[in-house]
């Protein structure tokens, strides 16, 4: 069995937390499919071009948030067995440097009446319109952090499983831009396989395979050896949580609430 794997449109670290996942429910289920090995791909597909991953480009599978607008559900069978814990759910801020005070002491009324800053076509926009915070979404996730340094916003949010990577890979050579100390926001935001719809035995194998890294620890380790340390940097739990609604979410992930014991904190 050869997957063609699509891992692009994310962060560094998300991609090799996400084929090492992979490998590993593909190694648990050797035994009973066979064996196995990957085609990768990290291509970046700007805007909607993402949704045609399966009917044009015809991986075989990818890993997204549940409920992705940009796919149809009939177009994707989805594995409902979160990866990374919410991870991408607790979203952290970067910001000028010249705007920290507004930041400091914040409540929800005074963080809506600033600006927020997003790609086109990321789901967060749709997330955080509905919950009546201004947003400017337009561009690339290139020129994000242009758009932000030249005042056109005041702050854009990524998950904390990234927002260290992004911020050292693409942000910090903007010498006035920092990750914000003492916010972050939450919603329901897992990170789960989609497989192409004329896979299924290859579904099969995803879930059984998760199930099996799950119970005996191996989706764990994975998860500390690429986050614990992380997690701690950012210092999630002294940081203020502003809990948001996803419209977006399946049913089945609906009631993901903030739970920082489950990050080892």
């Amino acid at each position: 069995l050869t997957v063609d794997f699509w891992n692009g449109n994310r962060s560094e670290i998300r991609q090799d937390h996400e084929r090492e996942v992979l490998e590993a429910v593909l190694e648990a289920t050797t035994l009973e499919f066979g064996p196995w090995k990957i085609s990768e791909s990290r291509a970046d597909y700007p805007g909607k071009e993402e949704s045609l991953a399966f009917s044009e480009k015809n991986h075989d599978l990818l890993v997204t948030i549940a409920g992705n607008q940009k796919f149809k559900p009939e177009d994707i069978l989805m594995i409902s067995k979160p990866l990374a814990r919410n991870l991408l759910g607790y979203r952290i801020l970067i910001i000028n440097d010249k705007d920290t005070f507004k930041f400091k002491e914040a409540n929800l009324k005074d963080i809506k009446q600033l600006t927020l800053g997003i790609p086109e076509t990321w789901s967060d926009a749709d997330i955080f319109r509905t919950n009546e915070f201004k947003v400017s979404e337009k561009g690339s996730f290139d020129d994000v952090f242009n758009r932000l340094v030249s005042g056109e916003f005041d702050y854009t949010t990524f998950g904390a499983n990234e927002v260290e990577s992004i911020f050292k890979n693409r942000a910090s050579q903007h010498a006035d831009l920092s990750i914000e100390n003492s916010l972050m926001f939450f919603y329901p935001f897992p990170l789960v396989f989609y497989v192409n719809p004329k896979q299924p035995k290859l579904a099969v194998r995803i879930e059984k395979g998760l199930e099996n890294i799950e119970n005996n620890g191996v989706l764990s380790g994975i998860f500390d050896s690429y986050y614990k340390l992380l997690i701690e940097d950012l210092n999630l739990k002294h940081r203020k949580i502003i809990s948001l609604n996803n419209p977006l979410i399946p049913d089945e992930f609906a009631d993901l609430k903030p739970d920082l014991k489950s990050l080892s904190l």
